[in-house]
């Protein structure tokens, strides 16, 4: 038995999810953008991605990430890790199943840490997909890849929390239906380093929350929206601090794992996505009297993706195994190296396509410059390479580190 056999229910899923891509999700691509250019709305919610989203949670193909039974499929996260890949092959695949970033880390958090309250109020009509959230962490102001950074401050007023400063790329926040923020600030500058910062619920609406852009990416404006946000003497009740204060550092470690593996699994799904329609338009265009995929440096191409596509799929893959067996703790340098590794990859199989397709690679007739933009700010979300690069280094240096201190010869006598 391979180590990653999966059980004859998440293959079953595996086989709903890839019938309902080809029968419904693929086709209503071309109807989504179609609904998208009639409205003039960058951050119109289409009819179509509702109707996807009935069929979708009609066939139980709903909160397939979530792994508590009754709420969710109940999936580990190497089962659920095969479906994220299916469902990144589409920009609206994710969404449609109710298993969307940053909904999914938000609906984790709320599950995890919420109040009773918080679940009843927010975390149920997450779950319904009649809800959207944003998570509020990036700043403007400060390198908020230290996530030790963040200077939004949360000032403690008798019952409640003044909130104060600005946050950036809080996508999901011009969702039509977002109604609340998770929100990471400073609770007491003074304290340790990875004590200091506090998660608290915030009403989108609350008063001196203002929404002061979206932020376009590459040039478009995603429909979910990466907000601008301005805290102005925000008023936040006490019992709205998640899991206590001090412990923001904490949580935003236990959302970011589980994250970054569907981060990956998604981006492979691009790759994927990718590489069939390089082969399809190689195969079908003509240059200098003979099929463009007769050319040698197309061939390595297409070879290169297919090896590097098995290769990040199988790490990815391992991440999830390691997750689920010894603890996200036990498993940080593969997930860290995933994060690094597969957006990677799938931006220069995504190039490769868009380099095959001439001209029409970098219009909207296909998904590719899109995959492209998305793929290239990846690398950035969630902490960028050179931070998850930083924090594998230092763990293989450690390992020696610790031999030198034995052993002032390293061992080699």
């Amino acid at each position: 038995m391979s180590l990653f056999d999966l059980s004859d229910r998440a293959r079953q899923y595996q086989i709903d999810l890839l019938e309902f891509m080809d029968s419904h999700v693929y086709p209503a691509e071309a109807v989504y953008e179609e609904q998208m250019r009639e409205s003039g709305d960058p951050h119109f919610q289409p009819p179509v991605l509702e109707e996807l989203k009935v069929e979708a949670r009609r066939r139980g193909l709903w909160n397939l990430f979530h792994p508590h039974p009754g709420t969710g499929a109940g999936l580990t996260n190497l089962e659920y890790a095969p479906l994220a890949e299916i469902m990144g092959r589409s920009h609206i695949a994710s969404e449609a199943c109710n298993c969307n970033a940053p909904d999914t880390g938000n609906m984790e958090v709320l599950e995890l840490f919420g109040t009773a309250e918080h679940k009843e109020k927010y975390l149920t009509p997450l779950l319904e997909g009649t809800m959207a959230s944003a998570f509020a962490m990036t700043e403007p102001a400060v390198a908020s890849s230290d996530a030790t950074n963040v200077e939004l401050s949360m000032v403690r007023d008798g019952d409640e929390y003044v909130l104060n400063g600005r946050k950036w790329f809080a996508s999901n926040a011009l969702h039509r239906n977002c109604r609340v923020l998770i929100v990471m600030g400073k609770t007491d500058p003074s304290a340790a380093p990875h004590r200091q910062q506090s998660m608290m619920v915030v009403p989108i609406d609350a008063p001196g929350v203002t929404v002061m852009r979206g932020l376009p990416v590459f040039g478009y404006q995603d429909r979910e929206g990466h907000a601008e946000i301005d805290f102005a003497d925000v008023r936040v009740p006490a019992k709205d601090v998640l899991k206590g204060e001090g412990e923001g550092f904490a949580i935003s470690q236990a959302r970011l794992g589980p994250g970054r593996i569907h981060h990956c699994m998604r981006a492979i799904g691009m790759a994927e996505r990718a590489l069939e329609l390089m082969c399809r338009r190689a195969s079908s265009r003509v240059t200098f009297g003979k099929p463009v995929s007769e050319n040698a440096n197309i061939q390595d191409w297409i070879a290169e993706a297919r090896i590097e596509i098995e290769m990040i799929r199988l790490l990815t893959l391992k991440a999830a195994y390691l997750m689920d067996t010894v603890g996200n703790k036990e498993a940080r340098t593969e997930i860290a190296a995933i994060k690094v590794a597969a957006p990677n990859i799938a931006l220069k199989i995504v190039d490769r396509a868009i380099q095959v397709h001439g001209g029409a690679g970098v219009t909207d007739d296909f998904p590719l410059a899109m995959m492209y933009a998305h793929l290239r700010t990846l690398r950035l979300a969630d902490g960028p390479d050179e931070v998850h690069k930083m924090s594998i280094a230092r763990r293989e240096l450690r390992k020696y580190r610790t031999k030198t201190e034995n052993n002032q010869h390293g061992g080699n006598k």
